[in-house]
Formats: structure tokens, C-alpha cells, sequence
């Protein structure tokens, strides 16, 4: 079970990656493909290979069967059986439930496979329920496919990396404790977003984003310029040693809401205005704002 609680100006790693279509092609493909095997498995009763004397019929190889999804074609195999009874509602009722699908392995992906978030997918997609069984087994193919996916090889070149943290309530062995997720967002040169890491830690500190960068230098991370993030001072000390090569800059947006946190509430809107002329990758961004609307108080931009 997680709760949020994630600090201001955070990146929503969820819509980030509902927007990915590297990871939905992939992930997607085989949410549907273990769906229709699951169905053929309740179908016929037995597992393939599997001897049951409740056997139902027998598998016969597959068929191909193109499906058109926002995140392109689909290439699914299509399990057949001897007598040619099977048959599948997923293609029918997949337009309908795309974007439940697609929120549910993204969070998926951040919080992990669920028996729950499986058996709701699959009712959802087939217009019916599965066994105990078929459920645990989809869980297990989908959690380590995920694991793939957040391993893959890095073999192109990101110029931009986006690094960011929240907190999460986060239950572990009957305990619940609030953890640090970590992402890594990249952006290629066609401008492009991929989420290169997300990765829970005890706390945001130096030690665990240099693990996170050292992890994504060994899956084949290169070519990185231009880093983006807040003004941790753990993080600043990991760039500058595994990253030394990368120009940083403050995330603008940290930035703003950390400045406005020094203001009454009432003048918000004002000094917004006025520290959006000051880039804080700029030198102007280190000098200080007097007679502001707030009458004597002054803004110190410093960071």
C-alpha cells in the first residue's frame, strides 16, 4: 500500500509515463499477450503442457492478429485450439479500456504488480474473471517484464537528463515508512522523453543518487550535457561525481516555488511576475529584489 506525499514541483511520474510510448508499446503487448494466454489456459483448463484430468481440449499454435493502439501496432500471438471453440472479447473491448490499461501499468511500474491491479485489467479487457491461479501466474510474467523494461540497455545518446525526488508512503514487512522515489527522466535529440529510472531509497541524500547515476552509466548511459534538477545538495555532490562532464541547472520550477516560499501568501501573484525575468541558471538569479509589492520585505532569489 502507497500513499503520496510528494514535495512541491515534483514531477508526475505517472502521466510522464502514460506518455512514454516506448514503455506502453512494449508493456501493453504483453499485458494483452498474458491475457489471452490466461484465457485459453481457463478455457481448456490446464496450463500448456500441463497434464490435468480436467483438460478441456488441446492448444494448436497461434495466429497473428495486428492491433492499432495509440502507441502504435500491435503484433499479439492469437492461441488457437484443436476444435477451433476458442474465442476472445479482447479486441473488441480493448478500444474501451485503453486508458484504464495504460494508467494501471504505469502505476504498476512505479508501485509494482498488485494481484489486484492484474485481476482488474484482465475483467476489464475480457468481461470476465479469472482463477486464483491465472492471476498469480499473470503477476509474476507482468512483474518480470517490468523489471526487464527498467533494466533495458541504454544504447543511445541522451543529451538532457531531468533528475527529481518525492516521498512516498511506503509499507514494507508490515511497516510504514516514508521513502524517497527517485526519477530519471532523459530527453534524446529529437526531443523525445523516456523514463530511464525509478527507484526507491531510504532518503534523498549523495550515496543514493550516485547509485542511480552509477546504475544508469552501467546500462550504457552516454552523451549526457545538460542536467536539470532541484538544488539538493546530495544530488549536486553525485553529479559532479559521476556526471562531472554535464552542465547543471536548477529546475526553474524548484526554484519559483522555494523563492515564494520566503513571501506573504498575499503577493504571490506579483513576485511570480517578476521572478520569472530571473532565470535561475542566470547570473541575475543570485541578486536580490527590493521594494517589492510586500512593501519593506525583501525576496532573496539566492540558491
Amino acid at each position: 500500500m502507497t500513499k503520496r506525499q510528494g514535495k512541491s514541483g515534483t514531477i508526475d511520474i505517472k502521466a510522464v509515463l502514460a506518455e512514454d510510448e516506448e514503455f506502453l508499446r512494449a508493456l501493453v503487448r504483453t499485458a494483452l499477450q498474458e491475457v489471452l494466454e490466461a484465457e485459453m489456459t481457463e478455457a481448456l483448463g490446464a496450463e500448456k503442457g500441463e497434464r490435468a484430468a480436467g483438460r478441456q481440449g488441446y492448444r494448436s499454435g497461434y495466429y497473428g492478429r495486428t492491433l492499432i493502439t495509440r502507441v502504435g501496432k500491435l503484433e499479439l500471438r492469437v492461441p488457437q485450439d484443436r476444435t477451433g471453440r476458442f474465442s476472445t472479447e479482447l479486441f473488441e473491448r480493448y478500444q474501451r479500456s485503453e486508458r484504464a490499461l495504460v494508467a494501471a501499468l504505469a502505476e504498476m511500474y512505479v508501485q509494482g504488480v498488485s494481484t489486484g491491479k492484474v485481476k482488474a485489467i484482465t475483467e476489464e479487457l475480457c468481461g470476465h474473471s479469472f482463477s486464483a491461479c491465472s492471476i498469480s501466474a499473470m503477476n509474476q510474467r507482468l512483474d518480470a517484464s517490468l523489471a526487464q523494461f527498467a533494466g533495458r540497455p541504454l544504447g543511445e545518446a541522451f543529451p538532457y537528463l531531468i533528475l527529481d525526488a518525492r516521498y512516498e508512503r511506503v509499507r514494507e514487512a508490515g511497516v510504514i515508512a516514508s521513502q524517497a522515489v527517485l526519477i530519471a527522466i532523459a530527453i534524446d535529440w529529437d526531443g523525445r522523453r523516456q523514463v530511464l529510472a525509478v527507484e526507491l531509497a531510504n532518503r534523498e541524500s549523495r550515496s543514493s543518487w550516485r547509485d542511480l547515476l552509477l546504475g544508469l552509466k552501467a546500462r550504457g548511459l552516454h552523451g549526457v550535457e545538460f542536467v536539470v534538477a532541484d538544488d539538493h545538495a546530495g544530488l549536486r555532490a553525485a553529479l559532479r561525481e559521476v556526471l562531472a562532464e554535464a552542465a547543471y541547472q536548477r529546475c526553474s520550477v524548484h526554484f519559483l516555488r522555494n523563492a515564494l516560499d520566503h513571501v506573504p501568501r498575499r503577493v504571490d501573484d506579483d513576485c511570480l511576475q517578476e521572478l520569472r525575468w530571473l532565470p535561475p541558471g542566470s547570473p541575475k538569479g543570485h541578486r536580490n529584489i527590493r521594494n517589492s509589492p510586500a512593501g519593506s520585505k525583501t525576496i532573496s532569489t539566492r540558491h
